[in-house]
C-alpha cells in the first residue's frame, strides 16, 4: 500500500483499517468510488471552542493525510452544527442574548459585526486558525444541508420508522420516548428547543407540532400549534438520530469523537443502531454495525476537563499564546488518541519538556541523533505528520527552549540574543536570517513565556549591583569560593562550559565547602536568588566580565 505499509504510527494503522473495510461493505465501496474517503467531524458553535476539540481536528487531519499517503483519495470535512439550539447563556456575551435561548445558532445575530450569524462567528474563530496548525479541511454547515434538502431522505425514513427508533431507545435506556424524533422550528417564535412533533402524516408528509411552554426547563415555548413539512430546513433531527443520518447523507468513512460519546448506551451506541437498523448504512470507522470501537481521550489542562458552552479551559484560538502551534500539533500527533493528554504550560515545566521531545524527534529525522531503526521510523513519521509547512532540506538550527528563555533574559531583545549565540558559538557565525527563522520564533516565544507564564524558577533579572541584603547572606567560605572563581575567570579569557563546570567542584573542594553552597552564593550575586539556570552555561552566556564585575562588588 505504499511507503507507509509498515508504519507503526496510529494514523497509518487507522488509514489501512478504513481502506480494508471496503471489502466487507459493498455500499461503502460504492460511495468511495464516487467521492473518495470522507473523514468527518462536527462541532456545535455554542461559544469559545476549547483545545480539546482541536485534538479531534488534528486526529482527523492526520488520518486523511495518512489515507492520501497510501495512494487513495481522501479529505477531511468539518461541519458546523449550526441548527442546534442556544441552550445555555454564554458568559462572554451580554444578557440581552438570552432572548435567543432555544433558537438555532444560525438564526441568532453575530455578537461581532462582519459575520453572518452567532454560529458563523464562533465557527470561524477556530477555522481561521487551522492554517497555523496545518489542518487541511473543507468546511460545511449542517443547517445548509438541511435547507438544501440533503437530509430529506433520512428525515422521511426516521419519521416513517419512529416506532422502531423508540424501541431502540427503550433497548438502551429502559423506556420509550414519546417523540417522533424531529424538532420543527416554530413558525411563530423561531425556537427549535421548545417544539414537540406529535403526529406524522405519511401521505401528506407533514408533521403536527406544539411549541410548548414547559417542554424544556431552561426556556419557555410560545404555545403555538401548527402543521408543516419537515423538509428543506423546517427543523432538525435530535442529536443522536442526526448523527446516524449524517453518515449516509454525507457518505462518511471515518468519524471519531471523544470517549464520552463512545460509552455503552451513549450517543454513538444509539447512532450505530439507527444507522444499521433504520438507515441500512455501515457506521464509519472506528465503529461497525455491531461494534462501537473507541473514541479519543480527553485533552485536559492542569487536570481540568474543558467545556465549550461554559467557556472553561484553554480556548483553541488562544492556545498559541501558551504554546507554538507546531509544538501543540506535535503533542497531538505523537500521542496515541486513546491516551489522555494533560498539558499545563503555565507555572510548570511541561512546555520545556515538550520542546525537548520535539527537538529530539527533529534531530532523529535529520540523522543528527542515533537511535534504533524502529525508533527512527517512528520519529520520522511523527515529524512528517506534525510538521507545519514544507519540511526543510536540512535540519533547522536548534537551541533548547530552556536556553532560549535564558538568552532572551540576558540579551533583553532578539537581535542581541542572536549576536550572543553567534559570539559564544551556539549557532554558526555565518548563519543568515532565513536560516534563523525557526530559532527567532523560538526566542520570541520564550520571551512571551518568561514574561507571562513561566514558573518563578525560570525567571530572573541579572543584577546591576549586588544588593546589600544579598551581601549579608554570603558567608566567609562562600565568599572565598567566589573570589577564586573571579581569579579563574580573569586568568582564562575564554572558558569552556564543561571545563568551567569541573572547576566549580575544584574550587569547592579547595575551600572545603559543599558545592551547593557555592552555587547558591553565585546565584545570589548574579540574580539575587538561591537557584537559577545551569551555572557554567549561565556564566558563559552572561560573559565573564559581567560576572567578575559583580563579584568585585563584594
Amino acid at each position: 500500500m505504499g511507503k507507509e505499509k509498515d508504519s507503526l504510527h496510529w494514523a497509518d494503522q487507522m488509514a489501512r483499517a478504513i481502506v480494508e473495510r471496503e471489502q466487507y461493505e459493498p455500499l461503502l465501496k460504492e460511495i468511495v468510488k464516487k467521492q473518495g474517503y470522507l473523514v468527518y467531524d462536527e462541532k456545535t458553535p455554542s461559544g469559545k471552542i476549547h483545545i480539546g476539540s482541536g485534538r479531534g481536528w488534528v486526529i482527523h487531519d492526520a488520518i486523511a493525510k495518512a489515507l492520501r499517503d497510501i495512494g487513495v483519495k481522501a479529505r477531511f470535512i468539518l461541519s458546523s452544527d449550526d441548527m442546534d439550539p442556544y441552550d445555555k447563556p454564554n458568559k462572554d456575551l451580554p444578557e440581552s442574548f438570552n432572548q435567543y435561548l432555544g433558537v438555532p445558532f444560525r438564526n441568532i445575530p453575530s455578537p461581532v459585526k462582519g459575520y453572518d450569524s452567532f454560529a458563523d462567528y464562533y465557527f470561524k474563530q477556530v477555522t481561521d486558525k487551522f492554517k497555523d496548525f496545518a489542518i487541511e479541511c473543507d468546511f460545511e454547515s449542517t443547517g445548509e444541508r438541511y435547507i438544501k434538502g440533503d437530509f430529506n431522505k433520512a428525515i422521511k425514513k426516521v419519521l416513517d420508522n419512529f416506532e422502531k427508533i423508540q424501541e431502540i431507545y427503550e433497548r438502551f435506556y429502559g423506556e420509550k420516548p414519546n417523540t417522533l424524533f424531529f424538532n420543527p422550528i416554530c413558525e411563530k417564535c423561531g425556537k427549535i428547543a421548545t417544539t414537540w412533533a406529535y403526529e406524522w402524516d405519511e401521505e401528506k408528509e407533514l408533521v403536527k407540532y406544539k411549541c410548548e411552554k414547559h417542554h424544556v426547563k431552561w426556556v419557555e415555548g410560545c404555545g403555538h400549534e401548527g402543521e408543516m413539512s419537515p423538509y428543506n430546513g423546517g427543523g432538525k433531527l435530535p442529536w443522536k438520530v442526526e448523527w446516524a443520518a449524517k453518515w449516509p447523507t454525507v457518505g462518511v468513512a471515518c468519524e471519531l469523537a471523544g470517549k464520552d460519546h463512545f460509552t455503552h448506551g451513549g450517543s454513538r451506541s444509539v447512532a450505530i443502531a439507527i444507522a444499521d437498523e433504520i438507515l441500512d448504512f455501515p457506521p464509519p470507522y472506528p465503529s461497525t454495525r455491531k461494534k462501537i470501537g473507541k473514541g479519543y481521550e480527553f485533552f485536559t489542562v492542569g487536570g481540568r476537563k474543558m467545556s465549550t458552552s461554559k467557556g472553561a479551559g484553554m480556548g483553541f484560538v488562544e492556545s498559541t499564546e501558551y504554546a507554538p502551534a507546531h509544538i501543540l500539533r506535535y503533542l497531538l500527533i505523537s500521542t496515541r488518541p486513546h491516551a489522555v493528554i494533560d498539558f499545563d504550560p503555565v507555572n510548570k515545566n511541561d512546555l520545556i519538556l515538550l520542546h525537548e521531545r520535539f527537538d529530539k524527534t527533529e534531530r532523529i529525522y535529520f540523522g543528527e541523533e542515533e537511535v534504533s531503526e524502529s525508533e527512527v521510523a517512528k520519529h520520522k513519521r511523527v515529524y512528517e505528520l506534525s510538521h507545519i509547512g514544507k519540511i526543510p532540506s536540512k535540519m533547522p538550527i536548534q537551541i533548547s527552549f530552556s536556553f532560549a528563555a535564558i538568552i532572551i533574559q540576558v540579551a533583553l531583545d532578539v537581535d542581541k540574543a542572536i549576536d550572543l549565540l553567534k559570539k559564544f558559538g551556539h549557532i554558526p557565525k555565518e548563519a543568515e536570517k532565513k536560516d534563523l527563522k525557526e530559532l527567532i520564533e523560538r526566542i520570541k516565544f520564550a520571551q512571551n513565556w518568561v514574561n507571562n507564564f513561566a514558573p518563578e524558577q525560570y525567571v530572573f533579572k541579572i543584577n546591576d549591583k549586588v544588593p546589600e541584603d544579598v551581601k549579608a547572606k554570603i558567608e566567609s567560605k562562600q565568599l572565598e569560593c567566589l573570589f577564586k572563581l573571579k581569579a579563574y575567570l580573569k586568568e582564562h579569557k575564554k572558558v569552556d562550559e564543561k571545563v568551567l563546570y569541573d572547576e566549580f567542584y575544584n574550587i569547592a573542594r579547595s575551600v572545603d565547602v559543599n558545592p551547593g553552597e557555592f552555587f547558591k552564593a553565585a546565584y545570589y550575586v548574579l540574580i539575587g536568588k538561591e537557584k537559577g539556570p545551569k551555572l557554567a552555561n549561565f556564566i558563559v552566556t552572561i560573559g565573564q566580565d559581567k560576572v567578575i564585575e559583580l563579584i568585585e562588588q563584594l
